[in-house]
């Protein structure tokens, strides 16, 4: 029987979703260490800062979560870590909405209850763009558009301004309502009102 190695995670926390389609909803989120980018505008530390089992994760998800059933694995890229399969199988058997916000670029089968954001940088996976369930473009400078015909055309396309910058929020205000079919802004409401 193969064993998983421990997690390498950066934090742990309760929160609300401040993004996308979920946004406002109460989740407890999970910060896997580690990314196979660099991307220059990137905000967030996903740096080792501690180790942990699958088993010890769900229990820490369940105690400071209570009765909160969703869970955002989030990075970092959360699935460059072998041992997150395992991860997402323990808090679906805790009876966990399990939620994944990935850049798309490592191909992983995942179950069908599983949502999964996807927000391409430099590369990204056709089997990863096939298979989310939301796509989120983050819009610096200029808006990129390149990557959206990659998605199916059901899957909702959310423009993020890159650090609410006012430039960046008219890009993305003037293409969410020049494409009002594809197209949703997403602000990160969560900065707005000082929360992680």
């Amino acid at each position: 029987m193969i064993v998983n190695a421990p997690l390498q995670l950066a934090e742990i926390f309760y929160s609300v979703q401040g993004e996308g389609t979920f946004t406002g909803t109460p989740a407890v989120f999970v910060r896997l260490a580690g990314c196979n980018l660099s991307c220059a505008f990137c905000d967030t530390d996903y740096s080792v800062k501690f180790f942990a089992s699958s088993g010890e994760v769900v229990e820490t998800v369940c105690r400071i979560g209570g009765e909160c059933p969703m869970v955002v694995l989030t990075g970092g890229e959360p699935l460059v870590q072998r041992s997150a399969l395992e991860l997402i199988g323990g808090l679906r058997a805790a009876r966990r909405r399990v939620h994944i916000e990935s850049n798309g670029t490592v191909a992983v089968a995942l179950p069908d209850d599983v949502w999964l954001t996807v927000s391409p940088k430099e590369r990204l996976s056709d089997s990863m763009a096939a298979r989310a369930n939301e796509a989120k473009l983050i819009v610096d400078g200029r808006v990129p558009y390149e990557w959206v015909a990659r998605f199916p055309e059901n899957v909702p396309v959310f423009l993020q301004p890159e650090g609410n910058k006012p430039a960046n929020v008219t890009l993305a205000y003037d293409a969410v309502k020049a494409h009002p079919q594809r197209m949703r802004l997403s602000l990160q409401t969560h900065k707005f009102i000082g929360v992680p």
